[in-house]
Parts: structure tokens; C-alpha cells; sequence
């Protein structure tokens, strides 16, 4: 498998602002049963072994599956503080939930349950989200958490089709923008334009 050419510009973005914890925080917009967008916080968790995908963990009860489930279609935005660059990724999402199909994705989402750590995992006991706030006990931690992914936990993928990256630092500033092509074999345009 081929890198796509924003790889590594993102990678090198990545390892500029390395040591600002918040730079793996980006934000993911979906499209709610309304037509209206949705908007919120995500952290980055790599990339899918061997592809461009992105990978991300959350509640199968959490809003956005559902809406993830109507409207596939996504498109995140991830802001570097250091390097002033942003990166916008637009494509495909897929959530990985328990009974996927795909052995590969399930062995992925197991393996990312392992790389999360206790405080990680425990927000997978918590009550159902975005429903009326529980008492404070149901949120005490179980004695022992799980080493096999809960039912309710889910890996989430962005497999970008287009991406938009915009350098803020320079005179002029600088904006390239990366169409996968489908019908050329996965092959990636790249197309310099004014930022």
C-alpha cells in the first residue's frame, strides 16, 4: 500500500507539536437525522495498520453512531498550534462495533481497547450518554475493568478522500488540496491553490 501524498505533511505536523498533548485532538462533523451538523471533539489513536485511515474510539450509544449509521460521510478538522497548519479530512466513516464482519477491523479494535489506558476505559462503563444525569455511584469504577473491549466500545475509522491543508505561517500562505480518485487505482491528485 502507497501513502497518500498528505501523509507527510501530517506526520510531519504531528511530530512538530508532539509536545502539546491537545494537538491529537481534532474535531469531527457529521450530519444528524435533521440535515443539521454536529460537531465535537475527537483524539487521534493513529492510523489503520498499512492505510490512510484514521483511527478514533467511541460509544456505540453516543449520538454520533446513529447518525454515522444514516449518513456515512464526515469530515474532521485538526488545528496545529506550533507549526500554524490546518488540516481538514473529508471521507468515509465506518464504526467497528462487536460483531463487524471483518476480522482484521475486530483484532484492530480489540488491540486499541489494550492500548487504552484505565481512565480510558472506564468512561465505557458510565451510564448511557446524552441521557439525564445518573447518580454519582454509577459512574464509581468497577473493580475490575475488562481486557476484552466492552460490548458498547467501538473503533471508529475516516478513510479521507479529500484533504485540505492549509499552512497559516509564510507571505504568501500555502494550501494543497488532495482528491482521491476512484476510478485511477487509489491513485491521489494534488493541486496547489490560494490559501
Amino acid at each position: 500500500m502507497t501513502l497518500a501524498p498528505w501523509r507527510s505533511p501530517l506526520a510531519h505536523a504531528l511530530h512538530r507539536n508532539r509536545s502539546l498533548v491537545y494537538a491529537r485532538y481534532l474535531q469531527l462533523a457529521t450530519l444528524g437525522s435533521d440535515q443539521r451538523p454536529a460537531n465535537r471533539t475527537i483524539v487521534f489513536r493513529g492510523f489503520l495498520e498499512e492505510t490512510n485511515t484514521l483511527k478514533f474510539v467511541t460509544d456505540q450509544r453516543s449520538e454520533k453512531v446513529n447518525q454515522i449509521a444514516v449518513n456515512s460521510w464526515g469530515e474532521a478538522c485538526w488545528y496545529f498550534p506550533k507549526t500554524r497548519e490546518q488540516f481538514r479530512l473529508g471521507g468515509e466513516l465506518k464504526v467497528v462495533g462487536e460483531n463487524h464482519p471483518d476480522a482484521t477491523l475486530t483484532k484492530a479494535r480489540r488491540l486499541i481497547w489494550q492500548d487504552l489506558s484505565d481512565k480510558g476505559r472506564l468512561q465505557f462503563y458510565w451510564p448511557d450518554p446524552g441521557q439525564p444525569q445518573a447518580e454519582t455511584a454509577a459512574f464509581d469504577p468497577p473493580e475490575n475493568l475488562a481486557e476484552t473491549p466492552l460490548t458498547n466500545f467501538c473503533l471508529l475509522l475516516l478513510e479521507p478522500e479529500r484533504v485540505d491543508h492549509l499552512e497559516l505561517r509564510g507571505d504568501p500562505q500555502s494550501r494543497s488540496l488532495y482528491q482521491w480518485d476512484r476510478d485511477r487505482a487509489h491513485n491521489w491528485s494534488v493541486l496547489e491553490v490560494n490559501p
